[in-house]
């Protein structure tokens, strides 16, 4: 068994995840641009919106089949299922979401990073101005699909470093070699 401060952390990192995930979803989901001709900019253009939007929502669901089982160990300092079998769960566990959680995250980043910078040199390259209309919605749209990455890698680093903590508890309950 671990501590109360240690089992209240994980706790506390699987709501941050959680949060997260949410707001990382609700990000791609709103985040639409219309430009001057009457066109739109949607998240569901890009394969890896649709990807890291859908990485997200698997990353929320987790966390809320994971939270009431948090809850319980870090109140009651003792699993609610006691045979085993849901520390190996939240062992393997979080290390898979947190695995998916990362590629979504490079997903996200890839994508916008790219296309800002590719759009950016090709505005620059025509001569248009920062403060032209159909430029600035570019950045917003892109601008936002960094900040949902960098969300979603709040969610990743939770995660991981709940993973790290129930290796420790894994090991200190098994031995070394057991």
């Amino acid at each position: 068994m671990v501590s109360k401060p240690v089992a209240t952390s994980m706790l506390f990192l699987r709501i941050v995840a959680l949060a997260a995930s949410a707001t990382t979803a609700a990000l791609l989901f709103t985040n639409k641009v219309k430009f001057d001709d009457g066109s739109n900019l949607r998240f569901q253009d890009f394969y890896a919106y649709r990807y890291e939007a859908i990485i997200a929502i698997i990353g929320g669901a987790y966390c809320i089949l994971q939270l009431p089982f948090a809850i319980y160990y870090a109140v009651q300092q003792k699993r609610m299922i006691r045979n085993g079998c849901l520390p190996e769960f939240d062992f393997y566990g979080d290390k898979v979401i947190s695995v998916i959680l990362g590629t979504g995250v490079g997903a996200g980043f890839a994508v916008s990073m790219e296309f800002k910078k590719f759009l950016d040199d090709l505005f620059d390259s025509v001569g248009t101005s920062k403060h032209d209309p159909t430029r600035s919605a570019y950045d917003r749209f892109f601008v936002r699909a960094i900040v949902a990455s960098a969300i979603l890698l709040v969610a990743c680093l939770s995660i991981t470093i709940v993973s790290i903590i129930s290796s420790i508890n894994r090991s200190r309950s098994k031995g070394v070699f057991s």
